[in-house]
């Protein structure tokens, strides 16, 4: 699958913010993307006004379930509230495949402290439902939506979780031709910890008035 030309992915709940930017961008990238959503209308209504602004017919529509048994790739992009709802509506369609989990585990009466599940994060209760067919893997969950929804360059990195070094390696390629760049974060139950910055991002928004704060790794990269 990682050397086809083109890849179709699905973003599941693809019709907020985040899902509209990431689609964008790896549509212009040359991706079929598939917009995802619990109806088809509504997916089909916003694929449609993602065309209008690319100026071409890059993305389609489609019911969750038909977006996850179309794809190679699938995004879960939906709040936490309704990540075990989407995920058993699709579990036998993403068998075999890679899931990038974008979810973090916020509590909405308080987004400014850290708040994790009992299996640990957000990507690790996705495992667990999913079973071991699909292969979970983390990403963006630091990026602000006000990025990915304009032309150019992020200034902020993503960071990667997951257990199988070969999905890591597909969605490293995704976050760069999104133009990103991806660091490969360690095993998926490392995600408690990007997970976790997400409500310290919001935390230093909010003190110091910034729209949109990221994280960036820094140092001194060895040649070779």
């Amino acid at each position: 699958m990682a050397d086809r030309l083109i890849l179709t992915l699905a973003i599941l709940g693809g019709t907020g913010k985040l899902g509209r930017g990431l689609a964008s961008r790896w549509a212009k990238a040359g991706y079929h993307v598939i917009i995802g959503s619990r109806t088809s209308e509504k997916a089909g209504q916003v694929a449609e006004e993602l065309n209008q602004k690319l100026e071409r017919q890059l993305v389609e529509g489609m019911r969750n379930e038909e977006a996850a048994e179309a794809c190679d790739i699938a995004v879960l992009s939906v709040p936490f509230s309704s990540q075990q709802e989407t995920l058993a509506s699709v579990k036998q369609q993403l068998e075999g495949k890679v899931l990038i989990a974008v979810t973090n585990p916020l509590n909405r009466q308080d987004i400014y402290a850290v708040h994790m599940p009992p299996a640990g994060s957000a990507a690790q209760e996705a495992q667990e439902l999913l079973g071991t067919g699909t292969r979970v893997v983390t990403a963006f969950q630091n990026v602000s939506h006000r990025h990915l929804q304009h032309d150019g360059p992020v200034p902020c990195d993503v960071l990667v979780c997951g257990d199988d070094p070969a999905a890591k390696d597909q969605v490293l390629q995704l976050v760069a031709a999104a133009g990103l760049v991806g660091w490969d974060a360690g095993p998926l139950r490392n995600a408690v910890v990007v997970e976790g910055l997400s409500p310290i991002l919001f935390w230093i928004n909010k003190r110091y008035k910034i729209k949109a704060s990221g994280i960036r790794i820094t140092g001194e990269q060895a040649p070779g």
